[in-house]
């Protein structure tokens, strides 16, 4: 048997089917299949998903060895998220996961989703320069189904310091996305709309939140008003003005996360700054982070695209950290849909 530590991660928490082989921290290979049936429907079925997710698990996997150029039998352990995540599509890989590792006699290890999308500031690639923040460092972590600050201590020990009360980021791009007739997923439309319009042509309202916490259900509210009495006026109002529309939404939603975050960083004193998940493939956000720390003096670190959105690589990178500390998982342990860091 080798001395390298070779992990095979799962991730199928939603409507992503992945896998990745990291060996000794750096990277073999990330190969995931998306799901383009839930576009017709607007938003992700649950049910679709885990069937899709049962067709997809097994080519994936051995697509991802196959890439990675080593085999199933030179696996030290296999790492699977675990949780949150639709309960149907985490069965697949959870299932999966547990079968595969029993057959191959070697240990599972479960991965929280969330913790993990923090985990991809660690994957290493070849020829790479891999830089990675050093702890602690403070984490905004922004998708569909999470906005959340996080104070990251060492690989194992995150403490969330704000987090939304109601809607997350994502969700209020793509609702708004949504009522603008724009297709799912909207984040990346609004995104691509906004760079040619103008992010002062209207004001929507911001949450007064005490504390690091979020709120996007006032803005969500104050866009669809400001399209509601706009319509009145003119039934063309959101073709002739989409542009405009995204840039202030986006604008908007981007000063209420970096306001908290920038507060966050000054009373914590932590320079060493990460953005993490979907949301953070943005443009406007990535740009905001280097606005920042050239006025801040932050040090920050934003994910490679590929790592933004929902990938095996940082589940299998998670598992890495996990592997060398022996923090395996029983055969016993279900998937959970809920849960905080």
């Amino acid at each position: 048997m080798s001395q390298h530590i070779k992990i095979l991660g799962i991730e199928s928490s939603c409507d992503d089917t992945s896998a990745s082989v990291i060996c000794d921290g750096f990277l073999l290979s990330n190969v995931v299949a998306s799901q383009s049936v839930h576009e017709s429907y607007g938003g992700v079925v649950p049910e679709l998903a885990s069937r899709a997710h049962q067709q997809n698990i097994i080519p994936v996997v051995h697509e991802a060895l196959k890439r990675a150029g080593i085999s199933k039998d030179e696996l030290s352990a296999i790492a699977f998220t675990r949780g949150p995540g639709l309960m149907g599509s985490l069965m697949v890989g959870t299932s999966f996961a547990k079968g595969f590792a029993q057959a191959l006699r070697i240990p599972i290890i479960d991965v929280n989703h969330l913790q993990a999308h923090v985990m991809a500031h660690f994957i290493k690639e070849e020829g790479a320069e891999n830089r990675q923040p050093d702890f602690p460092f403070l984490c905004l972590l922004v998708s569909g189904g999470n906005s959340q600050i996080i104070k990251v201590n060492a690989y194992n020990d995150m403490t969330v310091i704000g987090q939304t009360i109601d809607d997350a980021a994502g969700e209020a791009f793509d609702k708004c996305a949504k009522v603008m007739g724009l297709p799912y997923p909207g984040g990346p439309v609004v995104d691509r709309l906004a760079k040619s319009g103008n992010p002062k042509a209207f004001a929507f309202s911001k949450p007064h939140i005490e504390g690091y916490d979020y709120s996007f259900s006032g803005l969500k509210t104050s866009f669809l008003y400001t399209l509601r009495d706009e319509l009145k006026k003119d039934p063309d109002f959101v073709e002739k003005n989409k542009e405009d529309l995204c840039a202030s939404l986006q604008s908007t939603v981007i000063d209420i996360l970096m306001e908290k975050l920038k507060r966050a960083a000054k009373d914590t004193s932590i320079k060493q700054v990460a953005v993490a998940g979907g949301v953070s493939a943005n443009s406007a956000l990535r740009q905001a982070f280097h606005d920042y720390a050239e006025k801040y003096g932050w040090d920050i670190f934003i994910p490679k695209f590929s790592y933004t959105t929902d990938n095996a690589a940082m589940v299998a990178i998670t598992g890495y950290f996990k592997f060398q500390d022996k923090d395996f998982c029983e055969l016993s342990a279900p998937p959970f849909a809920r849960t905080n860091l």
